[in-house]
């Protein structure tokens, strides 16, 4: 269960660094909210490795263009996109362009569960 607050909350940036130093981990559980997400600010070439949540992950595309596999499907994404894939299907990105990539990976849980495959 979500421990909710009764006032509204700020997370600072620096609170939820992952130890890159440009990713962001946000778990809804320590702030009080029922979803959690990763901001993911990666260079060409970078990117998440194949995994597989319990609950259906979203993710917005901020900034810069981006592949997807989800299962057996390969999406090419960029700027102002969103990309959906359900529950229990492996999927990885990739920055596939030639600048920074920003996205937000957001998990319908309040706890991430994540296991990757790679």
């Amino acid at each position: 269960m979500v421990n909710t607050l009764a006032e509204p909350t700020l997370v600072a940036p620096h609170e939820i660094l992952l130890s890159n130093g440009r990713t962001r981990r946000f778990q809804g559980s320590d702030h009080g909210a029922g979803v959690s997400y990763f901001y993911v600010d990666n260079q060409p070439g970078q990117g998440a490795q194949l995994h597989w949540h319990p609950y259906p992950e979203t993710w917005v595309v901020l900034e810069g263009e981006v592949t997807f596999v989800v299962g057996d499907a390969q999406i090419g994404a960029s700027a102002g996109d969103t990309v959906t894939g359900p529950a229990y299907v492996p999927h990885r990105f990739t920055n596939t362009g030639t600048g920074t990539m920003r996205l937000i990976g957001i998990h319908a849980s309040a706890v991430i569960i994540q296991t990757d495959i790679d």
